[in-house]
């Protein structure tokens, strides 16, 4: 798993240039979340988690029906 931080400080940054953070951070991720936070109601800071999935060999094999 890793996570990346992304800060913008909110008196140098353009008003929506965290919209665009967001947007990519997203598109980026096959599993994981993107976390927005606020402070006095401006964005401060974009974090995005990344998640490696493993299949468990239980859901590999094929399912075998039973004689009922």
């Amino acid at each position: 798993m890793s996570t990346i931080t992304t800060e913008q400080p909110s008196t140098e940054a353009p008003k929506h240039d965290w919209l665009e953070i967001v947007r990519k951070n997203a598109a980026n991720l096959r599993f994981g979340s993107v976390q927005i936070t606020v402070h006095d109601g401006r964005v401060t800071q974009v974090e995005s988690i990344e998640k490696t999935r493993f299949v468990s060999p239980r859901e590999e094999a094929p399912k075998l029906k039973t004689a009922s």
